[in-house]
C-alpha cells in the first residue's frame, strides 16, 4: 500500500497570505496566527508576503493576479465575514470560498482557508486567538501540508 502524509516542513516553500482589511482586528489576529506558523514550521521571511485587499469579496481577484505568477507553494485566505441584518453575508462568504477553491484546482497550489463565517464580533473573537484557537494559524498549516503532500505526489513519492 502506498501512503503519502504530508509534513510541516517550510523550509523551501514560497508562500503569499491574502488578508481582508474589512473586521481589520480580527483579521490582523489571524494574519499574526497565520505568519507565526509560518515561521515556526521554517518558511523564510523573504518567501513569505502579505496581500491586503478591502475585504473578503476581493480576495479571489487578488489571489488569481498573485497566483498566475507562478512561483507559489501555497496560499492563504484570511477574513472575517460577520452576519448581518441582510443575506450579503452569504453572498460573500460563499464566494471568497468559491474563488478560492477554484484557484486552487486551477493553479495545483494549495490552498489554506482562514475566512471566518461567523454570527457575532465575539465569535470571530473565539476564533482569532481566543478559547477556540487561531483560525488563521490552522489554515496556515492545512496550506503548509497540503503544499508538502503536492510535491510529493508531483515527485512520485
Amino acid at each position: 500500500m502506498r501512503e503519502t502524509l504530508g509534513t510541516l516542513d517550510g523550509s523551501e516553500l514560497r508562500v503569499c497570505l491574502v488578508a481582508a482589511r474589512f473586521n481589520e482586528t480580527i483579521v490582523s489576529r489571524l494574519v499574526d496566527g497565520a505568519l507565526r506558523a509560518m515561521r515556526q514550521h521554517g518558511v523564510v521571511e523573504d518567501r513569505l508576503e502579505v496581500i491586503w485587499v478591502p475585504g473578503a469579496f476581493e480576495i479571489g481577484v487578488a489571489a488569481a493576479e498573485r497566483l498566475q505568477q507562478g512561483d507559489l507553494d501555497a496560499l492563504v485566505a484570511l477574513a472575517a465575514v460577520i452576519r448581518g441584518e441582510t443575506p450579503h453575508f452569504e453572498y460573500v462568504a460563499s464566494a471568497a470560498a468559491a474563488a478560492v477553491a477554484e484557484l486552487g484546482l486551477k493553479h495545483r497550489v494549495a490552498t489554506g482557508f482562514g475566512v471566518l463565517t461567523v454570527n457575532t464580533v465575539e465569535q470571530a473573537s473565539e476564533r482569532a486567538g481566543g478559547k477556540l484557537g487561531n483560525k488563521g494559524w490552522e489554515a496556515a498549516t492545512s496550506a503548509l501540508e497540503l503544499a508538502s503532500v503536492l510535491r510529493q505526489l508531483r515527485s512520485g513519492r
